[in-house]
């Protein structure tokens, strides 16, 4: 599926996003650095081995973007995000671990002001390929109603 619409949206359903994310060292270098983001434990392979960690950390706001990301398609496409809450982060993502996704929806209920929208309150997971949480987050959305949404232009017909 590529977009829900308010309606779409059941309660205590359990979505499991199908793509996951092999995370590299360009990843964490570029994403640290674009970020003014000083802390050596991200780009800094001799600091980062004297530490409990023994190697880089990847950067943690490139994980919860990496992980809101990775729900985009099933969660968010039609959506206005609010923010995010109770962020945590169990275990650490190194380099060259693959990160996936699953989000529960905890709530809805249609907006007061904005008749065309409703609020969705969604908790996200972010697991790596051995199954260990690494990432969850509650995120509250503003979605629009079916036939609400902004809609791709049409392609023309193509000059002969």
């Amino acid at each position: 599926m590529s977009g829900r619409s308010y309606e779409d949206f059941e309660v205590g359903a359990t979505i499991r996003h199908p793509i996951g994310r092999t995370v590299t060292t360009t990843d964490n270098i570029w994403f640290t650095l674009l970020t003014a983001n000083t802390n050596p434990i991200h780009f800094d392979a001799h600091y980062a081995a004297q530490t409990e960690f023994g190697k880089p950390l990847m950067n943690s706001t490139f994980t919860l973007a990496l992980v809101t990301g990775l729900s985009v398609a099933d969660i968010s496409q039609y959506a206005v995000n609010l923010g995010w809450d109770e962020v945590r982060m169990p275990a650490p993502v190194f380099e060259g671990d693959t990160i996936y996704a699953q989000s529960e929806v905890l709530s809805k209920r249609e907006s007061k002001s904005r008749p065309h929208m409703g609020l969705v309150e969604i908790k996200t997971i972010g697991f790596k390929q051995d199954g260990t949480v690494v990432m969850s987050y509650r995120r509250t959305i503003m979605v629009y109603k079916r036939g609400h949404e902004p809609k791709l232009p049409e392609p023309k017909p193509a000059a002969h």
